[in-house]
Protein backbone atom coordinates (compact mmCIF):
# COMPACT_ATOMS: atom_id res chain seq x y z
CA UNK A 1 0.00 0.00 0.00
CA UNK A 2 1.28 3.47 -0.93
CA UNK A 3 0.47 6.64 0.99
CA UNK A 4 1.81 9.96 -0.34
CA UNK A 5 3.98 11.44 2.97
CA UNK A 6 4.35 8.05 4.93
CA UNK A 7 7.52 7.43 4.00
CA UNK A 8 6.28 3.69 2.77
CA UNK A 9 8.47 2.40 -0.31
CA UNK A 10 8.82 -0.74 -2.15
CA UNK A 11 10.28 -3.16 -0.38
CA UNK A 12 8.96 -2.29 3.10
CA UNK A 13 7.88 -4.86 5.24
CA UNK A 14 4.97 -3.70 7.74
CA UNK A 15 2.72 -6.39 7.68
CA UNK A 16 4.39 -8.06 11.12
CA UNK A 17 5.25 -6.51 14.13
CA UNK A 18 8.88 -6.72 13.27
CA UNK A 19 8.93 -5.60 9.47
CA UNK A 20 6.69 -2.23 11.24
CA UNK A 21 9.26 -1.92 14.07
CA UNK A 22 12.11 -1.92 11.18
CA UNK A 23 10.29 0.46 9.08
CA UNK A 24 9.74 2.86 11.65
CA UNK A 25 13.53 2.70 12.90
CA UNK A 26 14.34 3.28 9.28
CA UNK A 27 12.08 6.62 9.28
CA UNK A 28 13.79 7.73 12.32
CA UNK A 29 17.24 7.36 11.08
CA UNK A 30 16.00 8.95 7.80
CA UNK A 31 15.08 12.20 10.05
CA UNK A 32 18.03 12.08 12.23
CA UNK A 33 21.06 14.54 10.81
CA UNK A 34 23.89 13.01 12.69
CA UNK A 35 22.61 10.10 9.96
CA UNK A 36 24.20 11.05 6.59
CA UNK A 37 20.73 10.03 4.11
CA UNK A 38 20.96 7.63 1.55
CA UNK A 39 22.64 8.68 -1.85
CA UNK A 40 20.30 11.25 -3.64
CA UNK A 41 18.16 11.42 -0.43
CA UNK A 42 17.61 14.35 2.04
CA UNK A 43 17.16 14.35 5.85
CA UNK A 44 13.08 14.03 6.14
CA UNK A 45 10.99 14.31 8.69
CA UNK A 46 7.74 12.05 8.69
CA UNK A 47 4.19 12.28 10.59
CA UNK A 48 0.93 10.18 10.42
CA UNK A 49 -2.66 11.58 10.91
CA UNK A 50 -3.96 8.99 13.22
CA UNK A 51 -7.98 8.62 14.61
CA UNK A 52 -9.40 5.93 16.81
CA UNK A 53 -5.91 3.66 16.19
CA UNK A 54 -6.71 3.98 11.91
CA UNK A 55 -3.95 5.95 10.00
CA UNK A 56 -5.95 8.81 7.82
CA UNK A 57 -2.72 10.24 6.12
CA UNK A 58 0.74 10.74 6.24
CA UNK A 59 2.87 14.30 5.97
CA UNK A 60 6.81 14.52 5.37
CA UNK A 61 8.87 17.58 5.52
CA UNK A 62 12.25 17.12 3.56
CA UNK A 63 15.02 19.05 5.36
CA UNK A 64 16.07 20.17 2.12
CA UNK A 65 15.91 20.00 -1.41
CA UNK A 66 18.06 18.32 -4.04
CA UNK A 67 17.80 18.67 -7.60
CA UNK A 68 14.53 16.07 -8.00
CA UNK A 69 12.98 18.40 -5.06
CA UNK A 70 13.47 21.96 -6.41
CA UNK A 71 12.20 20.94 -9.94
CA UNK A 72 9.41 18.76 -8.96
CA UNK A 73 8.62 17.05 -5.80
CA UNK A 74 9.25 20.31 -2.69
CA UNK A 75 9.94 20.14 0.95
CA UNK A 76 6.70 18.54 1.86
CA UNK A 77 4.63 15.62 0.79
CA UNK A 78 1.40 14.36 2.21
CA UNK A 79 -1.44 12.20 1.68
CA UNK A 80 -5.20 11.52 3.29
CA UNK A 81 -6.79 8.35 2.36
CA UNK A 82 -10.07 8.41 0.47
CA UNK A 83 -12.02 7.73 2.93
CA UNK A 84 -11.03 10.85 5.57
CA UNK A 85 -10.70 13.20 3.02
CA UNK A 86 -12.86 16.42 2.47
CA UNK A 87 -12.46 17.12 6.75
CA UNK A 88 -9.59 19.34 6.45
CA UNK A 89 -7.14 17.24 7.69
CA UNK A 90 -4.77 17.95 5.41
CA UNK A 91 -4.72 21.65 5.85
CA UNK A 92 -4.66 20.53 9.56
CA UNK A 93 -1.10 18.69 9.14
CA UNK A 94 0.14 21.38 6.57
CA UNK A 95 -0.40 23.72 9.19
CA UNK A 96 0.96 21.90 11.85
CA UNK A 97 4.15 21.23 9.78
CA UNK A 98 5.34 24.64 9.11
CA UNK A 99 6.70 25.48 12.67
CA UNK A 100 8.75 22.60 12.44
CA UNK A 101 10.19 23.62 9.59
CA UNK A 102 11.08 27.07 10.94
CA UNK A 103 12.51 25.61 13.32
CA UNK A 104 14.90 23.52 11.07
CA UNK A 105 15.98 27.12 9.79
CA UNK A 106 13.79 27.56 6.65
CA UNK A 107 12.71 30.46 5.74
CA UNK A 108 10.19 29.16 2.88
CA UNK A 109 8.99 25.94 1.63
CA UNK A 110 8.41 24.26 -1.57
CA UNK A 111 5.04 22.00 -2.28
CA UNK A 112 3.93 20.79 -5.52
CA UNK A 113 0.73 19.04 -6.89
CA UNK A 114 -0.26 17.50 -10.23
CA UNK A 115 -2.31 20.32 -12.13
CA UNK A 116 -5.70 18.00 -11.67
CA UNK A 117 -5.27 17.58 -7.95
CA UNK A 118 -7.83 20.65 -6.70
CA UNK A 119 -8.17 19.14 -3.24
CA UNK A 120 -4.32 19.75 -2.77
CA UNK A 121 -4.58 22.87 -4.58
CA UNK A 122 -6.77 24.26 -2.62
CA UNK A 123 -4.77 23.09 0.96
CA UNK A 124 -1.67 24.62 -0.51
CA UNK A 125 -3.47 28.05 -1.21
CA UNK A 126 -5.11 27.45 2.16
CA UNK A 127 -1.86 27.52 3.96
CA UNK A 128 -0.27 30.97 2.11
CA UNK A 129 0.99 29.13 -0.73
CA UNK A 130 1.69 31.00 -3.99
CA UNK A 131 2.05 29.40 -7.08
CA UNK A 132 5.46 30.12 -8.51
CA UNK A 133 4.89 28.32 -12.09
CA UNK A 134 3.39 25.10 -13.57
CA UNK A 135 5.74 23.07 -15.22
CA UNK A 136 5.87 19.57 -17.33
CA UNK A 137 8.44 17.52 -14.66
CA UNK A 138 9.33 13.61 -14.40
CA UNK A 139 6.32 12.83 -12.01
CA UNK A 140 4.15 15.09 -14.52
CA UNK A 141 2.28 18.69 -14.37
CA UNK A 142 2.54 20.06 -11.26
CA UNK A 143 1.81 23.30 -9.59
CA UNK A 144 4.66 24.74 -7.85
CA UNK A 145 4.20 26.82 -4.57
CA UNK A 146 6.06 28.18 -1.81
CA UNK A 147 4.90 28.78 1.83
CA UNK A 148 6.83 31.47 3.82
CA UNK A 149 7.56 30.30 7.25
CA UNK A 150 9.50 32.93 8.31
CA UNK A 151 6.90 34.98 10.11
CA UNK A 152 4.96 32.01 11.46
Amino acid sequence: MHQDGSGLRPGDEVDTADGFAAFVRKLLRESDPAVPPAPGWVHCTYWWVVEDDEVLGAIALRHELNDFLLEAGGHIGYGVRPAARRRGLASWALAGVLPYAKSLGLDRVLLTCNVANEGSRRTIERNGGVLEDIRDTEIGRVRRYWIAVAGE
